[in-house]
């Protein structure tokens, strides 16, 4: 059974940091493409950040400079570090695993966890 499971998020003022994390299980974590999403109240779902298999790393323009991906294979397990967050970082931010075979799209998300940056 496929199980992605988010925890860190909270309230948290702004200026201030908070550390995501998602541990996986159920599939073969190394062999996926890890992303967090976020969505605010009433917007769409946004893009945060990415990282391969091997590690290689991207960021939306929003977020980049304050927030840092990393994930520990041993441990099934992706981060987001986020740094200097401001009240437009509110969001309930969402894991994602994803790959791709032989044009088969394995793709699946947790639960989410909900930041609050407010003062």
């Amino acid at each position: 059974q496929v199980q992605l499971v988010e925890s860190g998020g909270g309230l948290v003022q702004p200026g201030g940091s908070l550390r995501l994390s998602c541990t996986a299980s159920g599939f073969t974590f190394s062999s996926y493409w890890m992303n967090w999403v976020r969505q605010a109240p009433g917007k769409r779902l946004e893009w945060v950040s990415s990282i391969n298999r091997g590690g290689s790393t991207n960021y939306a323009d929003s977020v980049k400079g304050r927030f840092t991906i990393s994930r520990d294979n041993a441990k099934n397990t992706v981060y987001l570090q986020m740094n200097s967050l401001k009240p437009e970082d509110t969001a309930v931010y969402y894991c994602n695993a994803k790959r791709t075979v032989l044009l088969v799209t394995y793709d699946y998300w947790g639960q989410g966890t909900q930041v609050t940056v407010s003062s």
